[in-house]
């Protein structure tokens, strides 16, 4: 099926561009969100008479989307989810959850405008596209954490791996203590018990004497 595109579209054309698109995607998709129009005498007709209004209103939304996307460029958003100690998150972060945590730190952002090839499954740091305009994308990170102290920690650049070993170290530390401190205590109930048998020995000896 041809259709005659209004706005760029990736892996296809740019506007104006009349390109080959399977049938469905077309209908499913192009032509519904408004991006394509069927190639039909008449419709390249109307392209071509509105194209300057076309091309004058594309211009104006990219230069909104390229101001929106100098500010949300780099942002880190801090979304807490439940999770084993492994990292395995129970449950998933989805695009939706993408859009949530950008919009509620004063972001406008449609989970439509979101793009993750997969949904977010473990704790970590995780880049996400963001599509402001047809010509705009902007990249956020989402720090994926069990708590806000977790969060602040892998922003610093530690993963859960580092943390948990840092954890295990710390315990296997507390526990060599443990065992130092017993074997410290035993040390000085032998010697108490040493010098006890020695005061005995003594008086048995001045006794004798």
């Amino acid at each position: 099926m041809q259709v005659i595109l209004l706005e760029r579209v990736a892996k296809l054309g740019q506007m104006g561009d009349v390109v080959d698109v399977k049938a469905g995607f077309a209908r499913n998709y192009l032509l519904p969100q408004r991006k394509a129009l069927s190639a039909s005498q008449k419709n390249i007709a109307d392209f071509e008479t509105r194209k300057a209004h076309l091309e004058a209103q594309n211009l104006e939304t990219r230069k909104e989307a390229e101001a929106m996307a100098d500010k949300l460029n780099g942002q880190q958003f801090v979304v807490i989810r439940q999770a084993a100690d492994s990292g395995a998150l129970y449950g998933s972060v989805t695009t939706r959850d993408a859009a949530d945590a950008s919009t509620e730190n004063g972001f406008q952002v449609d989970r439509k405008q979101v793009s993750l090839i997969s949904p977010i499954k473990y704790l970590g740091l995780h880049d996400v596209n963001v599509s402001l305009h047809p010509e705009v994308d902007a990249t956020i990170t989402l720090n994926v954490a069990r708590s806000a102290d977790e969060a602040e920690l892998q922003a610093s650049g530690k993963s859960i791996q580092e943390m948990a070993a840092e954890e295990e170290a710390a315990a296997d530390f507390e526990i060599a203590e443990l065992f130092d401190d017993i074997g410290s205590a035993a040390s000085d109930d032998d010697d108490l018990a040493q010098s006890v048998g020695d005061a005995a020995n003594n008086d048995s000896e001045d006794d004798d004497a």
